[in-house]
């Protein structure tokens, strides 16, 4: 079964086209990274997939339905959440008020006054429960602005999760975050539930094909392949993309 498709979806600005023809099937449960060169187009498909960006043509499809024109909100709503590149947080807010925002979001209760709203204790014991699922509890009660940059990203997946989501896109969960604390985020990302569908973007291949169980390589706008981490690892055409372009190992 598919959890989220594109069928020959094309973004362009302008006469720039950013993405070009992707059909793209994403597997129910599965975890599906999506890798390429930098201007490869990969964050403007995640764009395109979450509601950010309009296709200029093409269909996004979410369990079979047609969702190519709805926003962001309406396919929060049919079960797609996601984290940022550069994270969304309210720094000055707690660790454990972020989290509550996102699960009173999602009951539709914003429209109230939130800290009114908050005071609802099944609110707090499900965000709470989120914190915890990252590690964060310990650090529910202090403002996001001191929290280490790491841990802000621990917190962004927190936040997603409030969402209740079916399907979680993560645009680089571990980008400017150091080793140590990259593999701590991807261990908590590895926790999730298997009927959770992941689709991550990443640059780290260490980590890419530690943890993905297929993957899709994006050059100029378009799918050159895809297919399991043994598969591409063999692909000399993604070797040739990683090591000519970038200089970044591919995983043997």
């Amino acid at each position: 079964m598919t959890a989220i498709e594109t069928r020959d979806l094309s973004i362009r600005f302008g006469h720039f086209a950013a993405v070009s023809g992707v059909s793209l099937a994403i597997a129910a449960g599965s975890r599906h990274a999506l890798i390429g060169p930098n201007g490869a187009g990969k964050t403007t498909l995640v764009h395109a997939l979450t509601g950010g960006v309009a296709a200029s043509s093409g269909m996004i499809l979410i369990s079979g339905d047609d969702v190519t024109r709805l926003g962001e909100s309406a396919r929060v709503r049919r079960g797609l959440s996601r984290t940022y590149q550069i994270n969304q947080l309210f720094r000055g807010l707690s660790v454990l008020d972020n989290v509550v925002l996102a699960v009173l979001e999602r009951k539709q209760l914003t429209r109230v006054f939130w800290r009114r709203a908050a005071h609802d204790n099944a609110t707090i014991e499900e965000a709470r429960e989120h914190l915890a699922f990252v590690n964060l509890i310990a650090h529910a009660d202090r403002p996001v602005h001191e929290l280490p940059y790491g841990l802000q990203r621990l917190l962004e997946i927190a936040v997603a999760l409030a969402a209740r989501p079916r399907i979680l896109v993560l645009d680089e969960p571990a980008a400017g975050v150091p080793a140590a604390q990259s593999e701590a985020i991807f261990e908590r990302i590895h926790a999730l539930p298997r009927d959770l569908t992941l689709l991550f973007v990443e640059h780290d291949m260490n980590l890419v094909f530690r943890f993905a169980d297929r993957i899709t390589v994006l050059v100029e706008g378009r799918i050159i392949t895809e297919g399991t981490p043994a598969e591409i690892s063999g692909n000399e055409r993604v070797r040739e993309v990683y090591l000519g372009r970038r200089g970044a190992h591919v995983p043997a």
